[in-house]
């Protein structure tokens, strides 16, 4: 891709088979911003944990078993800690699939059909100061590809 790179044209998007690592410098990627929307999902969940168990403990309905004070503390960490880890969970599946734009009843729209189960296709797009399709095509094909195909704005997926 550093070779097509070179000619003037960019790397639209890569769809793969399979995980490649490197992808991401090659298609100008940032860090992902996911493990803070992870972060995030766990916090909540601990202070929603504690706030309610404090409320329902020691303010909506205090009752006091086995001398043990209202809001008693240790007693709180378990649930917090698990309402931790399904609000991180949640939070990250949620930012996840908002990033991605997926929702239900969105179709697929590949490049080629049937372009992640058993090939890799590669989605070019032409810069201004680019050079002729036919020479990106056989540095392409140079490069091992099988099948090329050329594009406009209005035939693109």
């Amino acid at each position: 891709m550093r070779a097509v790179a070179g000619h003037g044209w960019e790397v639209d998007d890569i769809y793969a088979p399979y995980f490649v690592h490197g992808l991401e410098e090659v298609l100008g990627w940032r860090r992902s911003r996911l493990p803070v929307a992870c972060f995030l999902g766990g916090a909540a969940g601990v202070v929603v944990a504690f706030w309610l168990q404090f409320w329902t403990t020691a303010q909506d309905w205090p009752i006091n078993v086995g001398g043990r004070p209202w809001n008693s503390l240790p007693a709180f960490v378990p649930v917090a800690f698990e309402s931790m880890v399904l609000l991180a969970g949640f939070g990250l599946v949620f930012a996840w699939l908002f990033r991605c734009r997926l929702y239900p009843g969105k179709t697929a729209r590949l490049a080629l059909p049937g372009a992640t189960d058993d090939c890799f296709v590669v989605v070019l797009r032409e810069a201004t100061h680019a050079r002729d399709v036919s020479e990106i095509i056989s540095l392409v094909e140079a490069c091992g590809a099988t099948i090329t195909e050329e594009r406009t704005e209005e035939q693109q997926l």
